[in-house]
């Protein structure tokens, strides 16, 4: 481990001597006299930005900002923000992802209603390619968040599972979907083809015959309902015809 790669550690930042310069007194005396004034905090932030301090200055800063305002979105979401445009040239596999992970975990303890923020986790998760616990980390965004924002998770936990070979897991993710938007399941049968998961394929565009109300939509399902079988006899054995065929 390289000692950037240490100093990215949330232990070695918050354990760290102090460092600044001549031009940063101003501010450490301003935070020094008000501690809690969160704009004196990102005055100071952005002139270590704008002065092209370090990282792991501006890390630092960082830290201690956030041991007075644990609870502000604006404050860990910039944090965040400056920590994923660190890894922009680093492989997935370097230990910054993890350690930028930590700090999504720490974030989320306080932080854990804020749907941007689990967005941005899952990203992450997904660009380091960890199958298993980018599983969890959707399944957790979907536990914390209310139903109401869940929208805004399930096409990134579909796009992820859909993108892997992992086929039973995708089928078991795109069914809870299903159970809260149904509209999803043209694309779960377009899915099922490619995978060549036909039985299940046809199973679901039955589905979507008995459920379209409308005459030219359920004409249409039906004829790929029939082509889907007529094709594919061999691999379609559970297929039950819709109750309701539209008049040809």
């Amino acid at each position: 481990m390289t000692g950037d790669e240490k100093s990215e550690a949330p232990t070695a930042t918050a354990n760290a001597p102090i460092l600044f310069t001549d031009e940063d007194v101003a501010f450490e005396e301003d935070i020094l006299r008000n501690p809690y004034s969160l704009r004196s905090w990102e005055r100071y932030i952005e002139h270590k930005k704008k002065a092209n301090a370090p990282a792991r200055q501006i890390r630092q800063l960082y830290e201690r900002a956030i041991q007075h305002f644990n609870r502000s979105y604006k404050l860990w979401y910039q944090y965040l923000r400056f920590r994923r445009r660190l890894l922009s040239e680093k492989k997935p596999t370097d230990a910054s992802y993890g350690y930028l992970c930590d700090a999504f975990e720490r974030c989320l303890v306080f932080l854990h209603k804020m749907p941007r923020i689990w967005i941005d986790y899952c990203q992450l998760m997904v660009k380091r390619g960890l199958i298993t616990e980018t599983r969890v980390v959707f399944d957790r965004a979907l536990r914390a968040l209310p139903v109401t924002q869940h929208d805004r998770i399930w096409p990134l936990y579909i796009d992820f599972v859909t993108s892997h070979n992992i086929p039973e897991t995708a089928i078991r993710v795109y069914r809870r979907y299903l159970k809260i938007n149904p509209s999803a399941r043209e694309g779960f049968v377009e899915y099922l083809k490619d995978i060549d998961q036909l039985d299940e394929a046809a199973q679901q565009l039955a589905t979507m015959v008995h459920e379209e109300k409308l005459v030219s939509k359920g004409y249409q399902l039906w004829t790929g309902f029939a082509e889907l079988i007529a094709k594919n006899p061999k691999k379609v054995h559970s297929h039950h015809p819709p109750r309701h065929q539209p008049l040809l």
